[in-house]
């Protein structure tokens, strides 16, 4: 499952990391992982804070493009790239602004496909939960109120 998402970033990267002079050829693969992690990352933070209700709501209601959810990940992923590649703030900003949300939308696209189970959206939290719990009912209970 985390092999599809990194897919998903990495099918998403190609102006904004692949195709960009700022990041070195070295680098691409890895900062595709960073971004991939840094999504992990904020949702299940989402979750651990006790946020899964509003996490649910974020998938059920995409189009609310300034979501803070969005911008966590844009600026955990802009944090990596500076810190850890070197890449300046602004730039780091610009870059992750230029992948993450349309990764994101994708993500919702792909959770709502009801033969992409992988996707589903209550395996894919339970994944990032480490299966502690399978949250394919409450996630569909929260989907209905």
């Amino acid at each position: 499952m985390f092999e599809q998402l990194f897919m998903l970033v990495r099918n998403n990267a190609g102006k904004a990391v692949i195709d960009n002079p700022e990041i070195p050829e070295r680098d691409r693969e890895a900062i595709i992982n960073e971004a991939t992690s840094s999504i992990i990352e904020v949702l299940k933070s989402q979750m651990e804070s006790g946020k899964l209700k509003d996490l649910v709501r974020y998938f059920q209601y995409p189009e609310i493009y300034q979501n803070p959810l969005v911008s966590s990940v844009v600026n955990k992923f802009a944090g990596k790239l500076n810190n850890y590649y070197g890449i300046e703030p602004d730039a780091a900003v610009r870059i992750a602004n230029s992948l993450m949300p349309p990764v994101m939308i994708e993500l919702i696209r792909q959770s709502k496909i009801e033969q992409n189970k992988d996707f589903g959206l209550g395996t894919f939290l339970s994944m990032i939960n480490g299966n502690r719990a399978d949250l394919t009912r409450l996630v569909n209970y929260l989907t209905r109120g």
